[in-house]
């Protein structure tokens, strides 16, 4: 298939550009590379999807021509986002970002005759401080991220039910793995341990249980829209281990993996975090036949070697 991925240097549509790449398909990448994180860490990313044979295009989605970039296109990987639960970054940036980015990247697609299916990259902080439902629970977002989040796929659904547009939507549980962003938990208890430094670490937030999912797993559940397209039209699916794990033993399996404690520095309690996240994948098990593998240990672990590899003493 022709497939477009948006965000493809960053964390998850990297990944899912090379894997879409080795499995045969014809894959376009696009990212307009802001400054949320290292720019250095984005062109690495970049670097490894080009080197698959995958161009990415350098476009904004919010204020650019999109057209020529949607020419032929079958498939569209939605993954252009404001990330992240940020008390510095201004709602205007996640309403550009998230919601008119998502809106023109919509318009220029439903004007492709090609288009078999667009999939929206969604969160599970749509749910808000508990994420632990199914698709149909009512979300209760409690951050701008997981609103504007969540304006975003209701656009992309209400385009689906009112014009027909073919899209279905995905919304990912704490996704991790090489490559992860740095200002994220894993990415910066692996630095700090390796460069003997604190890690700020949130008030009350070893408490906190997730559904960290491995990046491996999440690609997975991507794929198997492919495979799906006809019965995914109009659906949402939750993508996420079904493996609940606090954040405290987290800390403990990568302080294990490595052999050493860490050393934290107490932050105030960041606003609008989730308490708890457990995907429920009922429905993506029964229409997808999605499978998440990853042993918590096992993904760590990986992450860890990356991260010694790729970034440990390297200016990015």
């Amino acid at each position: 298939m022709n497939i477009l991925v948006t965000g493809a240097a960053g964390f998850v549509g990297s990944h899912l550009a090379q894997r879409l790449a080795h499995d045969g398909h014809e894959v376009t990448g696009l990212d307009c590379f802001t400054e949320y994180y290292s720019r250095a860490l984005k062109n690495l990313n970049a670097a490894d999807v080009e080197a698959d044979g995958v161009e990415i295009l350098r476009l904004d989605l919010a204020e650019d021509a999109l057209e020529n970039a949607l020419n032929g296109v079958e498939v569209v990987y939605h993954l252009a986002a404001q990330p992240g639960i940020s008390a510095t970054t201004p709602f205007e940036t996640y309403e550009r970002n998230n919601i008119v980015a998502t809106n023109r990247l919509v318009l220029a697609a439903m004007a492709t005759d090609s288009l078999r299916c667009f999939v929206n990259v969604a969160t599970s902080s749509v749910y808000g401080k508990h994420a632990t439902d199914s698709e149909e629970t009512a979300p209760k977002p409690t951050s701008y991220y997981g609103v504007t989040k969540l304006a975003a796929e209701q656009l992309v659904m209400a385009f689906h039910r009112e014009k027909g547009f073919p899209a279905c939507s995905l919304r990912l549980f704490s996704v991790y793995g090489p490559r992860e962003r740095p200002e994220k938990l894993y990415p910066r208890l692996i630095g700090s341990i390796l460069g003997d430094t604190k890690c700020p670490l949130y008030e009350g937030s070893r408490e906190h249980s997730r559904s960290f999912t491995f990046i491996d797993d999440i690609i997975t559940g991507f794929c198997a829209v492919l495979d799906n397209v006809d019965a995914c039209l109009g659906e949402i699916f939750n993508i996420g281990s079904d493996i609940e794990t606090t954040t405290g033993r987290a800390i403990e399996i990568v302080e294990e993996i490595m052999g050493k404690k860490a050393q934290f520095e107490a932050k105030p309690k960041r606003p609008g975090d989730q308490l708890r996240t457990h995907a429920n994948i009922d429905k993506a098990r029964r229409v997808l036949g999605y499978r998440p593998v990853t042993e918590p240990r096992d993904g760590l672990a990986a992450e860890v070697e990356w991260y010694r590899e790729k970034m440990f003493g390297k200016k990015r």
